[in-house]
This record gives C-alpha cells, structure tokens and sequence, in this order.
C-alpha cells in the first residue's frame, strides 16, 4: 500500500472515484490536485460547458470561475474523506495538467498517483485520455488508472 497518493482531480465522476479509491487505498494521506488549464476553456470543468455562457476564456472573470469550481471541488472531497483516517491535503495550480501532475509528485515525493482515465479523442486517449496517458508514460512513480 503507498504511504501518500496524488490524485488529479477534475470534478467529474471518474476522478471522484479515483480519489475514493486513493483514501481507501493510501496508508497516511492523500493530495487532491486540481489542475486549472488556461489553454482549455472546458477542461477544468466537471460538466461539459458551452463556453459561449461562460466568461470570456482567459479573462479575470473566468478564472475567478475556475478558481470557484476548484473550491467547490475540493471541498466535496475534502467532506467525502471525513473519518477516512487519512489526511487530506488539497492543492489548485494553473498549467498543464499532465505537466503539473508529475511535477507535483515530483516535489511532494509521493508514492503513487491516481487519475481518472477518460475518453477524450484518438484511438488511445479513447481508453486513457490525454491526461492520464501522459501522466502513465512519463511519471517515476505508480500510476493508477481508474475507469
């Protein structure tokens, strides 16, 4: 079992899922990482988004909402693991996801990493996806895929 887990984060119901699996699995403490990418003004959404409703993409109203939705995404989380037994340490960082995940892990010296696996677009993110392919093939610890 590994003593500390990242786990990537996103709000959607595979990375939720991740994350319990991270609690359950983890022997002292977990970090949920919420990544806010600027070069895509949906992914750091939980839900699909019809970016022509939100703030314009890149302005200061738009990441105020991103931050918001990250709040609200670590804090259900963080409610989640109450009385797991497992400390819960919550990070937002704005960048490349897969870039970000790595360098996390890198700095934070955990054990392994979590993410969700989805089907974002080509034949092989379409049973990864983007992010956790590139986190899988470039991190130097464990990474677990959680579909």
């Amino acid at each position: 079992m590994p003593d500390v887990i990242l786990v990537a984060v996103d709000g959607s119901p595979l990375s939720k899922r991740a994350f319990e699996r991270a609690l359950s699995d983890a022997e002292s403490a977990v970090i949920a990482l919420h990544v806010i990418d600027p070069s895509d003004p949906g992914y750091s959404a939980p839900l699909d988004v019809d970016v022509t409703l939100e703030p314009l993409h890149g302005s200061a109203e738009w990441y105020e909402r991103a931050n918001e939705l990250a709040d609200e995404i670590l804090e259900e989380l963080t409610a989640l693991a109450d009385g797991s037994g497992v400390d819960v340490r919550t990070m937002t960082l704005r960048g490349d996801p897969a870039r970000s995940i790595i360098e996390v892990a890198e700095e934070e010296g955990v054990d392994a990493i979590y993410v969700g696996g989805h089907g974002r677009t080509g034949e092989t993110n379409l049973l990864l996806g983007s992010v956790a392919e590139l986190v899988s093939s470039r991190a130097s610890v464990s990474v677990t895929i959680v579909r």
